[in-house]
Formats: C-alpha cells, sequence, structure tokens
C-alpha cells in the first residue's frame, strides 16, 4: 500500500473510531465536535468530477 494511502485508511479507521466513541454514554461532545472535523479535514479531495450521488447508497439514506 502506498503511503498516502497508509494515511488515508489511518484517518478513516481513526473517523469510525471517534463516531463510535461519540455515541459512548459517557463521551465528551466538546472533544468530539473538536477532533472530527480535523480529522475530516485531513482527507484528500474527492477526485475532479465526483458525485456521492453516484456511489452506493449509505446506510440511513433514501
Amino acid at each position: 500500500m502506498c503511503p498516502d494511502c497508509e494515511d488515508v485508511a489511518r484517518t478513516v479507521l481513526l473517523l469510525g473510531h471517534l463516531a463510535l466513541y461519540a455515541d459512548g454514554l459517557d463521551a465528551d461532545q466538546s472533544f468530539v465536535e473538536a477532533l472530527g472535523p480535523s480529522l475530516a479535514a485531513s482527507l484528500p479531495e474527492p477526485p475532479p468530477g465526483y458525485n456521492s450521488a453516484d456511489g452506493p447508497d449509505q446506510p440511513g439514506g433514501s
């Protein structure tokens, strides 16, 4: 796996763990609100012409 791909995979994993933590009873929402956008901002931009509406249905979507 390329080094950049490893970084993206690690960031996505951290976002997943943060989402699980945020759903916990004792979650510090200030921490979640501060860290979530920072992690998301570190992800690369989607490729040009990418349209998320063309992708697979997301859980909870219509």
